[in-house]
């Protein structure tokens, strides 16, 4: 396999990790502890 492919694998992987891990963590169970920092200064 040519090194170009590898290297546009891979950084297509990680990006597709990181974006499931963003999702997870805004919608999945970490999301009952994340705060909304506007909510908690309304006057």
């Amino acid at each position: 396999m040519q090194p170009a492919t590898v290297l546009i694998i891979s950084v297509g992987a990680l990006v597709v990790a990181f974006t499931m891990f963003a999702v997870y963590t805004a919608f999945g169970p970490p999301a009952k502890q994340l705060v909304d920092p506007f909510d908690e200064h309304e006057d």
